[in-house]
């Protein structure tokens, strides 16, 4: 199932592609560029496997919310790579986008994607209420209350060594807030209850720095042709590997696993199945 529902949402993303006519040489081509080139979509596929499991029937009004988290979650990637953040060369086994063209260029497209997310939420085929809520949990988590500030701390305290709580702090806003929001965006969507959504929002926190710590591993652990972008560059980050060590970021790993795990079974069955699949999938193959 969760191979047909990534097949749907590659199909929808290959057939609505991001448009901006002009006489401009190479931005419709830079728009799309990252998108075409893959990833995991492990945040589109959180949301779809919520509403899958709950409401099927609403899938394919839905797939107009999977790509505008996929475009927020891209543009946060292109800006992340840019020169004045980590300066990588290459993601989602592709050279950058600032690289194939030009620095410019990428601030652009990355600024466009942010925009133009929140667009197709405004034109998506599903009720006002439930649009105005998805914009609110977006914007909230993928703003300055949650990736921005984030990426601003990270940005701030490089070449600093913070403690372990800060460190939390810091990727539960960069990275584990627009995680947990997919989730309970599907769970708005689905029209599950206020107390399952907020289950799902904190499942998503700890899914988010799991997933975190893991990419911190690889960065760590693989070459840049196994991970497919820009790899031993947290020498100066605030990273679970540099504050824990390796074994260290291991062993948090899996014992967050394990925590994801037990909360995993308080959800009902069909919600439990869809989300253990993607989860296997997309997580514990790199434990």
């Amino acid at each position: 199932m969760q191979n047909n529902l990534l097949g749907q949402f590659e199909e929808y993303l290959n057939q609505n592609t991001i448009q901006s006519k002009s006489f401009h040489p190479i931005f419709q081509d830079a728009l799309n560029d990252m998108l075409k080139a893959g990833g995991k979509r492990f945040r589109p596929m959180l949301m779809l496997s919520v509403v899958n499991a709950i409401e099927p029937m609403l899938l394919k009004n839905t797939l107009h919310i999977a790509l505008a988290i996929e475009l927020l979650h891209t543009y946060s990637l292109i800006h992340d790579d840019l020169p004045a953040m980590d300066d990588a060369s290459l993601r989602r086994g592709h050279p950058t986008l600032h690289k194939t063209y030009d620095e410019v260029t990428a601030i652009l497209v990355g600024d466009a994607l942010n925009t133009h997310s929140f667009n197709l939420i405004a034109n998506s085929p599903l009720s006002a209420d439930i649009r105005i809520e998805l914009v609110k949990i977006l914007s909230s988590d993928g703003g300055i209350n949650g990736m921005i500030i984030g990426q601003a701390i990270d940005c701030y305290f490089e070449n600093t060594t913070i403690e372990l709580d800060k460190l939390e702090f810091l990727h539960i806003h960069k990275t584990a807030k627009l995680i947990a929001a997919s989730l309970k965006m599907g769970a708005v969507i689905a029209g599950l209850d206020t107390k399952t959504q907020d289950d799902l929002y904190n499942f998503g926190i700890d899914i988010g720095l799991l997933f975190q710590i893991q990419d911190d591993i690889i960065d760590e652990t693989m070459s840049e042709e196994e991970a497919g972008k820009t790899t031993a560059n947290d020498e100066s980050k605030n990273s679970f590997v540099n504050l824990l060590g390796l074994d260290g970021a291991i062993n948090s790993a899996n014992t967050l696993a394990l925590k994801c795990e037990k909360s995993l079974n308080n959800f009902e069955d069909n919600l439990k199945d869809e989300l253990l699949i993607i989860l296997k999938s997309y997580l514990y193959r790199h434990k």
